[in-house]
C-alpha cells in the first residue's frame, strides 16, 4: 500500500514518474463554478520549471500543463479535475551508476527496502519532479481562497540568512533565489554557483505567508491547521524541518516574550501585537498572518564520490552524474506555495463544512 493522496475534503493526487512519459494530479472536492484554464494554471509552473537559470538543474521541460477533465465552458463542473504535464528531456543514461548502487541521502535504499526493487531512473517517484503536479494542483486551490494572498522567499542557502533590516518584498522576482534582500541575492549567487562548479549542493531555509486567513480555520486536535501545514511541508522532496511562527525560538522565550497581546479593534475583532504563534493558536487559525519555515537539505546526487554499498551489499562510492539542483530549495518556493493554498483551501471548506460559512 502506499499513499499518493491528501487532504479531506479538498484533496488532490499525483501520479508518474521523473523520467515517464508524463506526470500529473487529480483534484476532488472541488467547488463548481469557478473560472479555471490552462492559463490560471501556468505561471505557477513557470516559476517551478527547471532550467531557468544556472543555479538550477540543466533539465529542460516545458512544463506545460493540459486539463483533461472536471472543467467545462471555462468552469470547474465539480467533478475530478486531472491535469498532465508531459516529461520531455529525460536522459535515463545518466542514471547508470545509481541502478547499480544507493546514493547516501536519497531515498534509493528505502525505496528498494520496502517494494523490492525501484526505478533508478532519476529517482522514479522519490524525485523533485513530482513537485509540479502539486504546483499545478495548487494553482486550483488558491481560485478556492481567492481572498488570501500566499508568497514565499528563499531567506537562507548554505548558512549564509538575508537580513531582515533589508527585506524588500518587490525584490523576491527579480533574482533567480526568490530572495527578499538583495545583497543576500548578490552573495549567494558565488555561493551557489561555486557549490556547483565544485560538483556539491547546498541546503536552503524557505519562508511562506499567507496573509488574509480569517479567524477560525482549523480544528482543536486531529485536524490542526498547524499540524496539516507541517504534513503538507514535510511531504515535500528534501524538506528535513517546518516551523510555525517562531518554532523553536519560541522555546528559548519567556512566557510573556512568547504571548501574542491583544487590544480591541474593529466590529468586536483584537488586534494582535504580536505573532510568535504565526497566526495559529490551539490548532486554529487567529486572523493574523499564517507563517510556517521550511529547511531543505542539500541535494543527495553530487558529483563528489560518497561511500555507498550496491545492491548485492558491497562497498562501494558513487558519482551521481547527470543534470541536478545545486540548491532544490530554489525551486522549492512555488512548491512551498503551493502546499500552502492546499491546505488552506482544503481547511476552508472543512469550517463551511461544520459551521455553514466560508
Amino acid at each position: 500500500m502506499s499513499f499518493n493522496t491528501f487532504g479531506r475534503v479538498f484533496r488532490f493526487s499525483t501520479w508518474g514518474e521523473s523520467h515517464g512519459p508524463a506526470i500529473g494530479a487529480m483534484v476532488d472536492g472541488c467547488p463548481p463554478g469557478l473560472p479555471l484554464t490552462e492559463a490560471d494554471i501556468q505561471p505557477f509552473l513557470d516559476k517551478r520549471k527547471p532550467g531557468t537559470s544556472k543555479f538550477t538543474t540543466r533539465r529542460r521541460e516545458a512544463d506545460e500543463v493540459r486539463i483533461l477533465s472536471g472543467v467545462f465552458e471555462g468552469r470547474t463542473t465539480g467533478t475530478p479535475i486531472s491535469l498532465m504535464i508531459e516529461n520531455t528531456d529525460q536522459r535515463s543514461k545518466d542514471y547508470s551508476e545509481v541502478a547499480k548502487a544507493y546514493r547516501p541521502g536519497h531515498a534509493d535504499y528505502a525505496y528498494d527496502a520496502k517494494y523490492g526493487f525501484r526505478d533508478y531512473r532519476g529517482g522514479g517517484r522519490s524525485s523533485a519532479r513530482e513537485t509540479a503536479s502539486r504546483v499545478a494542483a495548487g494553482a486550483v486551490a488558491r481560485l478556492v481562497i481567492p481572498d488570501v494572498d500566499i508568497f514565499a522567499y528563499v531567506t537562507e542557502i548554505g548558512g549564509d540568512a538575508i537580513d531582515p533590516a533589508r527585506f524588500d518584498a518587490s525584490e523576491i522576482d527579480n533574482n533567480p533565489f526568490f530572495c527578499p534582500d538583495r545583497q543576500a541575492a548578490k552573495r549567494w549567487e558565488k555561493l551557489v554557483d561555486d557549490a556547483r562548479k565544485d560538483g556539491s549542493s547546498l541546503g536552503a531555509v524557505v519562508e511562506c505567508i499567507a496573509s488574509g486567513v480569517p479567524a477560525g480555520w482549523g480544528a482543536p486536535l486531529y485536524a490542526k491547521l498547524d499540524s496539516e501545514l507541517a504534513a503538507a511541508m514535510m511531504s515535500i522532496n528534501a524538506v528535513k524541518g517546518v516551523e510555525i511562527g517562531d518554532g523553536f525560538a519560541a522555546a528559548r522565550l519567556r512566557g510573556e516574550q512568547n504571548a501574542d497581546p491583544m487590544r480591541p479593534g474593529n466590529e468586536g475583532n483584537p488586534v494582535f501585537l504580536a505573532n510568535h504563534a504565526g497566526g495559529i493558536a490551539g490548532g486554529i487559525s487567529t486572523g493574523q498572518p499564517v507563517k510556517v519555515r521550511i529547511a531543505f537539505k542539500p541535494t543527495s546526487s553530487i558529483l563528489i564520490p560518497v561511500e555507498t554499498v550496491t545492491r548485492e551489499g558491497e562497498a562501494s562510492d558513487i558519482v551521481t552524474k547527470g543534470r541536478h539542483d545545486p540548491c532544490v530549495g530554489i525551486r522549492g518556493v512555488p512548491v512551498v506555495e503551493a502546499m500552502m493554498a492546499l491546505v488552506l483551501a482544503d481547511q476552508k471548506l472543512l469550517h463551511r463544512a461544520q459551521c455553514g460559512e466560508g
